[in-house]
């Protein structure tokens, strides 16, 4: 059975259980969706908020691009497509709350801290540079401080997290509705081996595991 084959024996056992079980749910959803919580997560196929969270159909509203990052809000000219799924759950589905997912092995965070790609051209790792460049000014302080080992990658897989609650904060309507107290921020981490799920507070800028 080769990889589409598998993910069509997939699709039937969706549609003889989940949505088999859940019609008048599908049907709700086909009229429109009104997801409470955005989560902007890692591409990274072994972290899917839908199995994390255990969440139903139509409850989140996802965005995931390699190691979870959010670039500032910016008004040039382009095709900001992190910015614009931003825009549309804060602005048009009006979601109460915005989690930023990072978990560990992320490969995006490791290609920042080893400079892995840099001065290639798109194609053969030219965007990977590009974008992992959201956090060259954290990577650079965690190195001064850490070195390069495993505690390096860790200090930067959460920093990573940081950044982005950080960079969600300088589009205008984020604090506006923060202020008002409609829309709340979150950072968290997915910990792979241990299937251990950490919370950011960031009043002491700490993560620590969420009860089990």
């Amino acid at each position: 059975m080769d990889e589409f084959e598998r993910l069509l024996a997939g699709y039937r056992r969706f549609r003889d259980e989940d949505w088999s079980q859940q019609r008048a749910r599908w049907a709700e959803l086909a009229e429109g969706q009104q997801p409470k919580t955005m989560v902007i997560a890692c591409s990274d196929s072994r972290v899917d908020p839908t199995r994390i969270f255990d969440s139903a159909p139509g409850t989140l509203f996802v965005v995931r691009n390699i190691a979870n990052l959010v670039p500032p809000f910016e008004t040039s000219q382009g095709h900001h497509g992190v910015s614009a799924a931003l825009e549309f759950a804060v602005t048009q589905l009006n979601v109460a709350e915005i989690i930023v997912l990072g978990h560990g092995a992320c490969g995006g965070v490791a290609a920042s801290l080893n400079h892995a790609f840099e001065g290639e051209p798109p194609g053969s790792g030219g965007f990977i540079s590009d974008w992992v460049s959201l956090l060259n000014e954290a990577r650079d302080r965690i190195v001064a401080e850490h070195g390069h080992g495993p505690h390096a990658v860790h200090a930067l897989e959460h920093e990573c997290v940081r950044v982005s609650l950080a960079n969600l904060r300088t589009f205008p309507f984020i604090p506006q509705r923060e202020q008002a107290g409609t829309l709340r921020l979150r950072g968290a981490y997915f910990a792979i081996a241990e299937g251990v799920l950490h919370v950011l507070d960031e009043a002491s800028g700490t993560f620590a595991p969420a009860r089990s």
